[in-house]
């Protein structure tokens, strides 16, 4: 009898550890998924029906929430729908205007050399309201065009990037780097800079501010300013004036300070905007066949 008891008591003892760790086992993995769906609930736009999977990672970047707070989502539930209606060409206007188009676009050419003259300051505007057109995630509009033409402005910026670049090219770019840009004959030296009559620096809202002080949402930020800047980049052709996108590496924050750009505003690229030289030149690139980037399935 002691014995059946001992062992009775010890299947007791060992059924309670058992359930115990059960509990504990199954409580840590409820905190643990609880804990990710809240935080993941943050960066989720709500739904009105069952709830779904959204990838809205590529607005989740280090520096969105790096002044403190948190990210609200401002959706506008009434935006009234209208009729959206597109002129219907013909199949042979159609191939007519997009063949124009592809060879004004084929045109386009990546310039460093320009001339010290004058733009009228509306084609800058047209353009870049051109590029405003651009769509982007859930029409937040995430860019700020800063157009420079002050020739003050300008040396401070040259300044700033070459610099960075005269770093970039002899410390952080590497061997490799350096070697593939030596074809385009480029160095940290940026004249250009100073020549062009306008510099337009584009910026990123990582994030909005509502009127509230909370920060809003700006889904998929680089991407839509990216979009944008290639919209530029055709109105700027169409105009018949040349440019080269250019990234400043590291010059960001100052370049940021210099032009009292908000914090929430970051350096996307930097393009110079002019006529181009007489005696400008451009490497000889020859671009991909179509049959090399597009992929057709019928």
């Amino acid at each position: 009898m002691a014995i059946i008891s001992s062992t009775l008591g010890f299947l007791c003892q060992t059924e309670v550890l058992a359930l115990l760790l059960i509990g504990g086992l199954t409580f840590l993995l409820y905190k643990k998924r609880n804990g990710s769906d809240s935080k993941t609930a943050k960066n989720q736009p709500p739904t009105s029906s069952s709830p779904a999977t959204w990838d809205v990672s590529p607005y989740s970047e280090e520096d969105d929430t790096a002044s403190g707070g948190t990210l609200a989502h401002d959706f506008e539930q009434d935006v009234a729908h209208i009729p959206f209606r597109m002129e219907r060409r013909s199949h042979e206007e159609m191939v007519e205007r997009s063949e124009a188009f592809y060879t004004q676009m084929n045109a386009r050419r990546s310039c460093r050399f320009f001339r010290d003259e004058t733009v009228p300051l509306e084609v800058i505007q047209n353009a870049i309201r051109t590029a405003g057109t651009a769509p982007s995630g859930a029409h937040t509009e995430p860019w700020t065009y800063v157009v420079i033409s002050n020739s003050g402005l300008k040396s401070q910026i040259r300044e700033i990037i070459e610099q960075e670049e005269e770093i970039n090219y002899r410390k952080r770019m590497g061997v490799k780097w350096v070697q593939d840009l030596s074809k385009i004959k480029t160095t940290w030296v940026k004249p250009y800079l100073e020549i062009a009559p306008y510099i337009v620096i584009v910026f990123k809202q990582a994030y909005g501010l509502l009127p509230n002080g909370e920060k809003k949402v700006h889904y998929y930020n680089e991407q839509s300013v990216s979009i944008s800047v290639g919209v530029l980049l055709a109105a700027l052709q169409n105009a018949g004036l040349a440019t080269v996108t250019s990234t400043p590496l590291n010059a960001g924050p100052a370049l940021r300070d210099l032009l009292k750009r908000p914090i929430n505003e970051k350096v996307v690229i930097l393009l110079p905007v002019g006529y181009p030289a007489e005696d400008a030149t451009v490497p000889d690139f020859k671009r991909k066949p179509l049959d090399e980037i597009m992929v057709h399935f019928a």
